[in-house]
């Protein structure tokens, strides 16, 4: 049986393990050092006051997640936010990333938020044809921007948009 949910806490050893491989074997993410559980833990509690954070189990066993944050730390990008979404090696093409953004993005939505934009390592063609495939444009391309594992890694910006408002309302509390 499959679920999504919001996240808490208690999933911080669940997370930390899915994201291990991707910091200390790809340059899908630019970190590198994996965080421990406790680091994730703090991280759940900071993300969850403000943005969503939402994991994928089957049987009780979790198999993704996916988040928002702010885009930058200026008033003014407010209704911006950046999406993250991962998912346990071994379980990608099984629909659960798609799942996951589809359920964060219309949470984000219903918050308040504006845009959506997905950082990409590239080259990878799985997470740009899912950013495509949920309505997601490119709007930037930074050559050789980051270094990781002996080479430089170019990284890609999708942004998708909702429907904008004259006087925007200040973001809601995430939507459980």
């Amino acid at each position: 049986m499959h679920r999504i949910r919001s996240a808490t806490t208690d999933d911080a050893a669940a997370i930390a393990e899915i994201y291990k491989p991707y910091v200390e074997e790809t340059a899908i993410s630019f970190e590198l050092l994996a965080p421990g559980v406790e680091e994730m833990r703090e991280r759940i509690a900071k993300v969850s006051k403000e943005f969503p954070w939402l994991v994928y189990e089957t049987n009780g066993v979790i198999e993704g997640y996916a988040y928002a944050g702010a885009w930058k730390n200026r008033c003014a990008y407010d209704w911006s936010v950046e999406s993250t979404v991962y998912v346990k090696q071994g379980r990608h093409g099984q629909g659960i990333g798609k799942a996951l953004y589809s359920d964060l993005l219309g949470r984000l939505e219903r918050q308040g938020a504006i845009n959506v934009i997905g950082g990409i390592a590239l080259p990878n063609e799985g997470s740009v044809a899912l950013h495509e495939t949920l309505g997601f444009k490119p709007v930037a391309h930074f050559k050789d921007i980051g270094f990781k594992l002996g080479k430089w890694w170019d990284v890609g910006y999708w942004q998708l948009q909702f429907p904008k408002h004259e006087k925007p309302n200040p973001l809601a509390k995430p939507v459980v």
